[in-house]
């Protein structure tokens, strides 16, 4: 049966924060569906735990350090979803500069795997700490 849905998400939490990039792609689903509607055209979708992979190897690569702050986890009338609310508080390793990211995560979770996850997040903020902000917002000017 695996663990809970809320269980899997404190796991999902734990390893980002902990970065353990190569072991959080075992808590999705090989077909797994996550989508980031906040960014321009609802962002990329990633369709599969070797996405999922790709995704989390990528962030292996970014100096930084977080912590999940505020942590609320909503189980629903659906026996598979959760929604968990969240802050990532941390910082940029190379330049020093500080974020404070909201969250609000929709997870479906089936046999302890997540099937499909809806991660809203402000990447706005996360962009001017990153020292990318520039870069976030020209994919919004017109073509």
């Amino acid at each position: 049966m695996g663990p809970s849905p809320s269980e899997v998400f404190r796991l999902l939490l734990r390893g980002v924060t902990e970065r353990r990039w190569s072991e959080l792609p075992e808590l999705y689903a090989e077909d797994t569906v996550v989508r980031h509607p906040f960014l321009r055209y609802g962002g990329p979708v990633l369709r599969g735990r070797e996405e999922v992979r790709a995704h989390f190897a990528a962030a292996a690569d970014l100096p930084l350090e977080m912590r999940a702050r505020d942590v609320v986890i909503h189980e629903t009338s659906d026996p598979e979803v959760v929604i968990g609310e969240f802050r990532y508080v941390g910082r940029f390793t190379d330049t020093g500069r500080e974020f404070s990211i909201t969250n609000i995560f929709v997870t479906r979770v089936r046999h302890g795997l997540i099937v499909e996850s809806r991660d809203y997040a402000d990447h706005l903020n996360f962009a001017a700490a990153a020292g990318r902000l520039g870069e976030l917002l020209g994919e919004f000017a017109p073509a």
